[in-house]
């Protein structure tokens, strides 16, 4: 989504919460949360109050009206209920008849909620230097997650890896082979924006960086001579991350073009820029998944650049043999993320088969 219109998205939902999320929406303004998750979040709060009011817990018209001594004494079986309405609810936007939504949908609303909840009861400060009030039900619900091995998880996830060789040849492919049977428009748009797709897609697969990282990157973050960018990572903490060598001549070719092609003017700090009604803007996230999705589905499957990040980080294992320099340079606090990445290059279980 578009910046401006993702600001105006937020504007539009923050109309209608109570004040209290609006404290919320401020503080993580600060971490700094991404506008996107923001939105996100905002969504989840939207439906969770259009419930409470639906289900007369909250006895007022409007979801701005909503006490805070609602959601404080709000009870295990209350949440019970929500998420029961949404495992039935009729699917929004959708011709499917299914009902309910997925549990990774579901999730995710407990997770928006498990954020709001912390930062009431904990992370806010009233005039007496307290939390708005101590009782967090979030911390009574669990979240049911899909059961699956490491090894069952990695032998998907390997299937839509760009490993080895296919790192290259995937960059290759876009720069040279995409463009062959494009429509005269299709091909018009590929080309203008060619530099900088190859740019974005050797950034990710070099770095391993997140998508919301690369898309928040100014051109101060990026260093050429050392191959190295900084980036605001989870939590707000700053971060320098070394970027592969192979990257340098796509950021390069991108450079040469950023200006007169996106007409960007020294205000405009953005890396990573788009052109909408004649002015630039920085590209959003949803951009650059729909781009990745384009390319690598024509080049071998459809991915997402959580999968590019997925690819760098089997990668440097497979090359280190460590879990640590994978989680420092995915920004991970601690090596157990990285456990995943062991099962993907790991083939002695196999040998040891083979021999059996």
């Amino acid at each position: 989504m578009r910046r401006e219109l993702l600001l105006e998205k937020i504007d539009d939902l923050k109309k209608v919460m109570p004040w209290y999320v609006l404290d919320y929406y401020q503080s993580k303004l600060a971490v700094p949360y991404s506008f996107t998750t923001l939105y996100e979040y905002l969504k989840e709060y939207r439906r969770f109050f259009e419930w409470l009011i639906d289900a007369d817990i909250a006895q007022v018209d409007q979801i701005a009206d909503i006490p805070i001594d609602v959601l404080e004494h709000l009870t295990k079986k209350d949440m019970e209920f929500f998420i029961l309405y949404l495992r039935e609810r009729t699917l929004l936007n959708s011709h499917s008849k299914r009902q309910g939504v997925s549990q990774t949908t579901i999730n995710r609303t407990l997770s928006a909620l498990s954020s709001l909840y912390k930062y009431l009861t904990e992370e806010v400060e009233n005039a007496d230097g307290e939390p708005y009030f101590y009782r967090n039900v979030m911390k009574k619900v669990s979240t049911k997650k899909k059961k699956e091995t490491l090894a069952a998880r990695a032998e998907n996830i390997k299937q839509k890896l760009f490993l080895g060789d296919e790192t290259m040849e995937f960059l290759e492919y876009v720069d040279c082979e995409y463009e062959h049977n494009l429509s005269k428009r299709a091909l018009s748009s590929f080309q203008k924006n060619k530099e900088r797709d190859l740019a974005i897609i050797a950034l990710l697969l070099a770095s391993g960086v997140r998508l919301s990282e690369a898309v928040n990157l100014d051109l101060k973050d990026l260093n050429l001579r050392m191959m190295v960018i900084e980036v605001t990572r989870k939590g707000g903490k700053r971060d320098s991350v070394n970027v592969a060598a192979f990257a340098k001549p796509y950021l390069e070719n991108y450079l040469k073009i950023r200006q007169g092609r996106y007409k960007a003017e020294k205000t405009d700090t953005a890396f990573f820029l788009t052109e909408y009604r004649g002015l630039p803007n920085r590209i959003d996230a949803s951009s650059i998944e729909k781009m990745v999705a384009k390319y690598s589905e024509h080049f071998k499957i459809r991915v997402t650049p959580h999968k590019l990040r997925h690819t760098l980080a089997t990668r440097l294992y497979e090359a280190t043999k460590s879990q640590v320099l994978v989680s420092h340079q995915l920004g991970h606090a601690n090596t157990q993320v990285t456990d995943l990445y062991t099962h993907i290059v790991n083939d002695e279980q196999k040998n040891a088969l083979d021999k059996l």
